[in-house]
């Protein structure tokens, strides 16, 4: 061995690689993750393409174009020139995957749903990350802090008050939430009085007794979450309120952050006795700048992974509803609502339902992959090997 080859072992010894590049190692390493990913690239491509070409008052794809002349179309079936007219053509020339009932091309409504399921997988799944972020981090640092008697009534109100909402009595969710509104100002008054040794608030002691701690309340809301099946709390929610692409973002992350919340309250129990944030209280950091720029960058890791198979699953839910007739309303083309569409044509036009449901099955399997190889590349404890 010469002394360059010295030098270069040396200096491959002596590397320091970042955790960004150590986890990519290990990453490319999983082939079914990287095919998933992958997909993930492509899924993603097409979603924003057909966005791209699908809206508009003249789109290059028409998905609610009606042509009955050219229904049950099968794929690469090309148009009837007799029959239809040049500007109701589809921009191929024929029927790239074919055609429905009603003869609307299905190449066009299947890039439209991409568009529709990758936007609802993305919000939801961001609803529900930041959801359990916040509960989770609440739950992890001032895990045993104990909240007094009216913040938590006020809680209780607030909680009250969405639900009143939700359910259309809009009367009653003003009332309520003015009353929570009422109940936060009053605790935020007695804690400046406590602070300032104000006699009044020791007089006002008995209405302000400490009762449960934050991670017990916190925990106990999601053990109650979990209590109820998600999907069978999706269809009530949904049942209550309009039919809306918005109502089953918010819904579907409104009922899938529990998960999040406890892999960030387990980080956060776990960071809080590190040394740096021991440092941090010692030089007078506020709690909010320890817990948003120490604490959640170093707790984003399974939350990532988490955010990776939520959107999977948030699209599942989304097909799964407009399957049922009760998701995404029309105009939206969904795959879910074409799913249940061609159900009627099993037999008669297979296509119908083949097309959305190999590709409901190859993305959300895509988003598994990738998610299952993202969670092995972000564990410390295979870097180590």
């Amino acid at each position: 061995m010469n002394d360059h080859d010295i030098k270069e072992l040396h200096h491959g010894l002596t590397e320091e690689v970042s955790p960004f590049t150590e986890a990519w190692r290990i990453f490319k390493k999983n082939r079914m993750a990287l095919a998933g990913l992958i997909i993930f690239i492509m899924f993603f491509m097409v979603a924003v393409i057909g966005f791209a070409l699908t809206n508009g008052d003249n789109p290059v794809l028409d998905p609610a174009k009606v042509r009955l002349s050219e229904k049950l179309r099968s794929p690469l079936t090309p148009v009837d020139t007799e029959m239809i007219r040049p500007a109701d053509y589809p921009v191929f020339g024929f029927y790239l995957l074919g055609t429905d009932d009603l003869g609307r091309d299905i190449f066009a409504r299947m890039m439209q749903g991409a568009w529709v399921s990758l936007t609802i997988g993305f919000v939801a799944v961001g609803i529900s990350i930041l959801i359990g972020i916040i509960l989770g981090g609440l739950a992890g640092y001032y895990g045993n802090v104990r909240i007094r008697f009216l913040p938590v009534l006020g809680i209780i109100v607030f909680l009250v008050s969405l639900i009143f909402w939700a359910s259309g009595q809009n009367s009653m969710a003003l009332n309520t939430f003015i009353i929570s509104v009422v109940l936060s100002a009053c605790s935020l008054l007695y804690s400046v009085m406590s602070e300032k040794g104000s006699g009044v608030a020791k007089k006002l002691d008995f209405l302000f007794f400490q009762t449960i701690n934050v991670d017990s309340l916190v925990m106990r809301f999601v053990d109650v979450m979990l209590c109820f099946p998600s999907f069978f709390l999706i269809l009530t929610v949904v049942a209550i309120l309009p039919p809306s692409i918005y109502n089953i973002m918010i819904v579907i992350g409104l009922t899938s952050w529990m998960g999040t919340t406890r892999f960030v309250r387990a980080e956060f129990l776990t960071l809080r006795e590190q040394d740096f944030v021991a440092a941090a209280n010692a030089m007078g950091i506020k709690d909010i700048s320890i817990i948003f720029r120490h604490m959640i960058p170093n707790a984003i890791a399974p939350v990532l992974v988490s955010a990776t198979i939520g959107i999977a699953g948030a699209i599942l839910t989304e097909a799964a509803l407009s399957f049922l007739g009760i998701g995404v309303p029309p105009p939206h083309a969904t795959w879910g609502n074409i799913l249940s569409d061609g159900k009627k044509f099993l037999f008669d036009a297979p296509w119908l339902t083949y097309i959305p449901g190999l590709s409901i099955l190859i993305v959300v399997l895509s988003f598994n992959l990738f998610g299952e190889g993202l969670r092995d590349a972000l564990n410390p404890k295979l870097r180590k090997k």
